[in-house]
C-alpha cells in the first residue's frame, strides 16, 4: 500500500491556528457511514445525534506544559520538547527531550532556561533525543507548571518570547483532563464543554474514561513509502474496571479520538470484550485493519499523509474518507489541532 494514496489538498489558511472562541460552537461534519451521507452541524448537536445505551469513550490524560526554551552557552537560543522524565532526585530530573537546533551541542553543555533553572545536557540518544538532567531552586515540577508552555504542534505558530500563553495552556486542554504526563492533546475532546457532557448524560449516553499518554508518535510522519513499512511509537495506556463494564455493556461505542479509538483495539480480544488493564500500544491502525469493538468515531481533521488520517481511512474507506475531506475542504471546515471536527458512525 503506497503512502502517496493518502494525499489531499489542503489550503494553508484553512490550518487552525486559534481554537474555536467557545469550545462547543465548533462545526461538526457527521457521516453516515453506512449511507455515505453527510450532515454539517455545530459541536453542541452532538447528542442529537447519539442514544441512550451509546458510550462514549474519552481519553483523560493531561497535556504537560513540555516546550520549553533556553540559550546556549554560545548565547544560541535552543527549544526543548520534553518527552518521558527518565529519573526523579531529591534536587533534579533526568529526562528524554527533542532539541533544536542541536549542532555542536555535547555531553557536560549547560543550557540556562532563566529564573535559575538549568539543563545539563547528559548523552545524546539519537539523532534527535537527548538526555537531559534538570534543576531548579523550588523544583522542576514547580518551574515547569510555572514556565513551560503548551507543546503545541509545529503547524500552530507561536512567538518565541518569555512568557507562556496562558490561554493555549487552558484549551490545549481537555474539560476532563486528569492524569498528567501527555505531550500533545488528545484534540478530539477539545471540543466539549460542561453543558454538552450534561446533555449527553441526560441522555442515558455514558462516557467511559480511559487514559492513553500521548506521546513523540503523534509528531513522526511516515517516511517510508510503504504504508506498511511504518512502526509506531509505544505508548502507555490504562482502562479501569468501571470503564471496561460500560465500553463491554455499550449499545454502541463510539471513541472520542484517534488515542481513544487504538487503546480500545489494542485492549479488544477477538470477540470484541475489552477487559481491564494496562501496558503499551504501538497498533498501528491502517486500511485493512478489521475493527474489533470501535462502532464510531468522533475525530479532529488530520494531516494528509499520517498515521491519523490513514485510521480513519481504515474505518470510514479511503474513497468515501476523501470525498469527505474534499467536502470538508469546500465548505471552509478548520483543520488539524485547534479546527474542526467529525462525527463518523458505521450504522445509525
Amino acid at each position: 500500500m503506497e503512502l502517496k494514496d493518502f494525499l489531499y489538498f489542503l489550503p494553508d489558511e484553512l490550518i487552525a491556528q486559534q481554537p474555536c472562541r467557545k469550545r462547543d460552537h465548533s462545526r461538526l461534519l457527521f457521516l453516515d457511514k453506512k449511507k455515505e451521507k453527510m450532515a454539517d452541524l455545530l459541536f453542541f448537536q452532538l447528542p442529537d445525534l447519539l442514544q441512550s445505551g451509546d458510550v462514549l469513550v474519552i481519553n483523560d490524560s493531561r497535556v504537560i506544559p513540555a516546550r520549553l526554551f533556553g540559550k546556549r552557552q554560545t548565547g544560541g537560543i535552543l527549544e526543548m520538547l520534553l518527552l518521558t522524565k527518565k529519573k526523579q532526585e531529591k534536587d533534579s530530573q533526568t529526562w528524554e527531550a527533542l532539541l533544536r537546533p542541536a549542532k555542536r551541542l555535547r555531553e557536560n553543555d549547560v543550557i540556562a532556561l532563566g529564573n535559575n533553572c538549568e539543563a545539563k545536557v547528559l548523552a545524546r540518544i539519537s539523532d534527535k533525543k537527548w538526555l537531559l538532567q534538570f534543576f531548579a531552586p523550588d523544583g522542576f515540577d514547580a518551574y515547569l507548571n510555572k514556565f513551560g508552555r503548551a507543546p503545541l504542534p509545529p503547524y500552530i505558530k507561536r512567538k518565541r518570547d518569555s512568557k507562556p500563553d496562558i490561554a493555549d495552556r487552558e484549551r490545549y486542554q481537555t474539560i476532563y483532563a486528569k492524569h498528567p504526563g501527555s505531550i500533545a492533546a488528545p484534540t478530539a475532546g477539545l471540543h466539549f464543554s460542561d453543558d454538552v457532557m450534561q446533555t449527553l448524560r441526560s441522555k442515558g449516553i455514558q462516557i467511559a474514561p480511559i487514559t492513553l499518554h500521548v506521546g513523540y508518535g503523534t509528531f513522526l510522519p511516515i517516511e517510508t513509502d510503504e504504508v506498511e513499512r511504518h512502526v509506531m511509537e509505544p505508548e502507555y495506556y490504562e482502562i479501569s474496571a468501571e470503564s471496561s463494564k460500560m465500553i463491554n455493556n455499550a449499545r454502541r461505542l463510539i471513541t472520542v479520538g484517534t488515542t481513544s479509538t487504538r487503546t480500545i483495539e489494542s485492549a479488544a480480544d477477538n470477540d470484541g470484550y475489552v477487559k481491564a488493564q494496562s501496558g503499551f500500544t504501538n497498533l498501528f491502525i491502517y486500511p485493512g485493519y478489521e475493527f474489533k469493538r470501535v462502532d464510531g468515531i468522533l475525530t479532529n481533521f488530520h494531516l494528509p499523509q499520517s498515521s491519523l488520517f490513514l485510521l480513519v481511512c481504515a474505518f470510514a474507506g479511503t474513497d468515501l474518507m476523501k470525498r469527505t475531506y474534499l467536502h470538508a475542504v469546500e465548505n471552509r471546515y478548520l483543520f488539524y489541532s485547534y479546527g474542526d471536527c467529525m462525527l463518523i458512525l458505521q450504522d445509525t
